[in-house]
């Protein structure tokens, strides 16, 4: 039997994201933790296959890119205690070949998304509530080719701050992951994703390439710290220490 994290019994708990990767790690910490899960995502399919058994699991449609679907979702779930945005839309590229639409998608999703979930959920959660939100380690350790990516992250953070002081007593987090061994990768290759993984464990100072399970325990910490506000959590191996 599963050891259960206390802070979270009987709450319900908000998570946008997909039924794989960092997300789904989340919903497992989660539920493990005794909360009651709504998993929300563009298409109910996927989630109601990866979750539809589980009686401590409801999925829902949203679109973060959407402002009236995030308002119906609020309308429909009425109360919650915690939310977590895990939903992310990478801009990469040098300047010159950046795509305004996709930088535009990129903050539609980190940064305006989370921000109206905060806008529609907030009078709908108790004082001891909190969000979790998602940076990345692009806006600590800047390089060439993540300028897009680096500027969503950099805004989530200050998005986080910025909540956390206007909706207390309702906490406000960030979490900000570094290179992380979920799907996310598959685009390189099998030979590319093992090259790229090798020189980050090589140079990270923990020496070794983050898993989901690492952010989610990020995530529960950031949920049941209740000392905690205004503040990005960097679970990314030091990686900008290099």
């Amino acid at each position: 039997m599963s050891s259960t994290v206390a802070g979270l019994e009987d709450q319900r708990v908000l998570i946008i994201g997909r039924p794989s990767g960092i997300a789904a790690a989340i919903v497992t910490a989660a539920r493990d933790a005794g909360a009651k899960i709504v998993i929300a995502g563009r298409e109910r399919a996927p989630l109601e296959a990866a979750y539809g058994e589980d009686p401590n699991i409801a999925t829902e449609v949203v679109d973060l890119t959407d402002e009236a679907s995030i308002a119906a979702l609020a309308g429909r779930l009425g109360t919650v205690d915690h939310i977590v945005s895990t939903a992310s839309a990478r801009a990469r590229g040098k300047v010159a070949d950046l795509d305004r639409d996709a930088i535009r998608l990129s903050f539609d999703t980190k940064v305006i998304g989370p921000l109206m979930l905060a806008k529609h959920f907030a009078s709908r959660m108790g004082q001891h509530g909190s969000i979790v939100i998602f940076a990345g380690v692009a806006s600590a350790k800047i390089a060439v080719g993540t300028l897009g990516v680096a500027i969503t992250n950099g805004s989530a953070e200050v998005l986080a701050r910025s909540l956390a002081l206007e909706l207390a007593p309702i906490r406000v987090n960030a979490v900000s992951p570094g290179v992380i061994d979920t799907g996310a990768w598959d685009a390189l290759g099998e030979q590319g994703k093992a090259d790229y993984f090798a020189h980050i464990s090589s140079s990270n100072p923990t020496g070794r390439i983050g898993t989901a399970e690492d952010i989610a325990g990020g995530v529960i910490f950031a949920l049941t710290n209740t000392f905690m506000t205004g503040t990005t959590l960097h679970i990314d191996g030091g990686e900008p220490l290099t």
